[in-house]
């Protein structure tokens, strides 16, 4: 067993997201990205399909050229070998 928080010992980078597994299991994996505003993730793909949620902030979640706006609990999924990117609109905490 492990336990996790998305809000204990945050650390916002100053020139690029934090990224941090909070726990991983056989079947999947829990990811913590802290994004400052203006910092971008920059496009990337995982081979694997993917739930986003955004904790708190708000961000731009770019696939295919276009900007899905989310904000705090909003949830996106996609598919694995898409490219998406995130840019941060407020200070955000992203799983």
């Amino acid at each position: 067993m492990k336990i996790a928080s998305l809000t204990e010992n945050l650390v916002y980078v100053e020139n690029k997201p934090a990224i941090n597994v909070l726990m991983q299991t056989e079947s999947s994996k829990e990811i913590r990205i802290v994004l400052k505003k203006g910092q971008v993730m920059k496009k990337h793909q995982t081979p694997f399909p993917i739930i986003v949620e955004v904790f708190s902030g708000t961000i731009h979640f770019g696939v295919h050229g276009t900007k899905h706006h989310l904000k705090e609990g909003d949830l996106i999924t996609l598919s694995g070998g898409i490219t998406h990117d995130l840019t941060a609109l407020a200070d955000s905490i992203v799983r």
